[in-house]
């Protein structure tokens, strides 16, 4: 609940700055050199969907709020803000003030002057959340919160376009560094999303000048954080340099002993450490895990497929990559992996009997304990409902895991009429036309392996399966406009905040974040009523209702809470494994001698 969130924060001392110029920037001669496995969609943080455009964007733009680097359990602190929020007895006005002295990074659109942060920026970065056209994949963040909003984004679907300047009573700046919420209810996930990348400010002049007909400005990122973009090439290299006008910003003091030995040489620099960020996009496993090996790399999330390559059946890192000093970090992601169904295609989707019993034989069909065994290695665990471990909302004695049953899947089909009535080995829909299913599927080596999964699982039960190969990033564009029929993928928070995992099948989120499309008033009402709750037992019987509903249901096919291994060259300083902060570049720095002699 708020009172306890903000009673146990309220001791917690927000990042601190400097008055006055700039302090000196980071060491411009250091780099950290990365790689994603999944190619960038662009760095607007408003319109970025996918996770590894916005672990870019978390370098450059900056919410109001953050979660301290070290600590754990994990402690919110004041970034932007000049303090945590001064919330009315009832939960619904939130009083905001921003810091003074934070400014953008340099850009000719402010014409050679320095242009301040304020809290009409953070009004107009969520105002854009709202926007009708923006379709942002992070309008759950905020829709149906604010006092107002719900007319004005009426509106604009009327019109096609949203007035920036009309006024809502429950999202204003009632001066240049004050920030007024009114909600419509006492929204206790509010302040964990004010930590995240979708939330952060942005300059209205800046989207102006650069945005698309979408209103997305994904090309010419330009926020108040450590880093700006240097260089880019699609789907190949991103690099990014050190914000000369960053503000001061230190190195947090570690209070626990293992993270003063961790941050002995760091505590109280300026941040970031590196003035240099390059990230190779390389979509293979093996070649990541070369690149690594032959040192091009820093540091390097170990690719499921060739997992027993580095890490021996015990869980521990190989003898080879200890005596070079590599060490390794791991924890439960907080993230869900499922298949979903577009529930307004005309085969799979639908609430009628036969078109549920097809999707929960399909479910019932598919070997998800296989999966986790080969594909993943064993770095996971079949998923047991919506919100992952280690979460606000994740109750461990709660299960509505679909498990394997063949037989059971052929029985469900024949009795709603899923049958084979030309004898070729696949089934017919109950009307006698051909039923056939297409996948969505990426180009990677592991999406190969699923692919081969699914199809050897279908064709067990009669299905005829088919998969339709796309880069991923394309996927996803695809998958927000409706246009893919099932599709495999993953959802990550940012927070330890489990409640936004059942967002993702909200009615009022379909074609953004509910890219199944997923629309039943009994789920609706019980998310609408959750959401006004704060983490509590009463709540967590509302999320097992909803979870059993999307069993029932079936518009996805859960598969699996997944293990992240990181391994970590010897030369980084400073990383501490972040299953919410996966790539934190402003925290790290380079031992640029242990370097040169790794390299010898």
């Amino acid at each position: 609940m708020i009172v306890r969130r903000l009673a146990a924060a309220l001791l917690i001392i927000g990042t601190a700055f400097a008055s006055g110029a700039p302090a000196q920037s980071s060491d411009a001669g250091k780099v950290l050199r990365v790689a994603f496995p999944v190619a960038e969609t662009g760095f607007d943080p408003q319109a970025g969907g996918d996770a590894y455009s916005n672990y870019v964007n978390r370098a450059m733009f900056d919410p109001l709020y953050k979660y301290e680097y070290l600590t754990r359990p994990y402690k919110l602190v004041a970034n932007t803000a000049a303090a945590l929020p001064d919330i009315s007895p009832d939960g619904k006005t939130w009083t905001i003030h921003v810091r003074r002295g934070v400014y953008f990074a340099d850009d000719p659109v402010f014409k050679g002057k320095r242009r301040e942060l304020t809290a009409h920026d953070y009004v107009f970065a969520l105002k854009r959340l709202l926007d009708p056209r923006m379709r942002s994949n992070f309008l759950q963040i905020v829709e149906g919160r604010f006092v107002g909003a719900d007319a004005v984004v009426a509106k604009a679907r009327e019109k096609g376009k949203l007035d920036y300047d009309a006024p809502i009573e429950g999202l204003q700046a009632i001066d240049r560094y004050t920030l007024r919420f009114r909600l419509n209810f006492p929204d206790y996930e509010l302040l964990a999303n004010l930590t995240t990348t979708p939330t952060a400010a942005v300059a209205r002049e800046v989207i102006e000048a650069y945005s698309d007909a979408s209103g997305w400005a994904m090309a010419n990122p330009v926020g108040t954080g450590p880093y700006r973009l240097k260089d880019w090439r699609r789907a190949q290299r991103i690099v990014l340099e050190g914000n000369p006008t960053f503000r001061d910003e230190r190195y947090p003091e570690p209070a626990d002993a293992a993270d003063r030995a961790l941050a002995k040489s760091l505590a109280g620099r300026k941040l970031p450490l590196v003035g240099r960020v390059e990230i190779s996009i390389i979509e293979e496993a093996n070649p990541r895990l070369l690149a690594f090996a032959q040192k091009q790399l820093d540091f390097l999330a170990v690719p499921n497929e060739i997992v027993t390559n580095v890490i021996a059946p015990d869980g521990k890192l190989k003898t080879e990559f200890v005596q070079q000093g590599i060490t390794l970090q791991r924890d439960v992601q907080p993230a869900i992996n499922y298949t979903y169904f577009n529930m307004e295609d005309p085969i799979v989707g639908g609430y009628t009997p036969d078109k549920i019993a097809l999707r929960r034989a399909i479910a019932m069909a598919y070997n998800v304990d296989e999966e986790v065994r080969i594909i993943r290695q064993g770095q996971g665990m079949a998923a047991t409902q919506i919100v992952p471990p280690n979460m606000s909302g994740h109750d461990p004695s709660f299960s509505v895991r679909t498990k394997m049953d063949v037989e059971g899947a052929k029985a469900l089909l024949d009795k709603f009429g899923y049958k084979d009535r030309d004898g070729d080995g696949y089934r017919e829909l109950p009307d006698g036309r051909p039923l056939a299913i297409q996948m969505a599927s990426s180009t990677s080596l592991e999406d190969r392996q699923r692919d081969e999964l699914w199809q050897r699982n279908m064709n067990a039960v009669g299905i005829r399966f088919a998969f339709f190969k796309q880069k991923w990033p394309d996927l996803l564009k695809m998958a927000r406009l409706g246009q893919l029929q099932t599709w495999r993928l993953g959802n990550i928070n940012t927070t330890p905040e489990g409640f936004g995992f059942h967002g993702l099948l909200y009615g009022a989120h379909a074609g953004f974040s509910n890219l199944a499309r997923f629309k039943l008033p009994e789920y609706d009402r019980l998310f609408e009523q959750a959401r006004a709750m704060p983490d509590s037992p009463e709540r967590t019987k509302l999320l097992r209702r909803m979870s059993e509903i999307v069993s029932a249901y079936a518009p996805w096919v859960l598969t699996a809470f997944r293990i992240e291994n990181v391994v970590v060259q010897p030369w980084v300083v400073g990383y501490k494994y972040n299953p919410t902060y996966q790539y934190p570049f402003r925290y790290l720095d380079i031992d640029g001698s242990r370097r040169v002699l790794a390299a010898k």
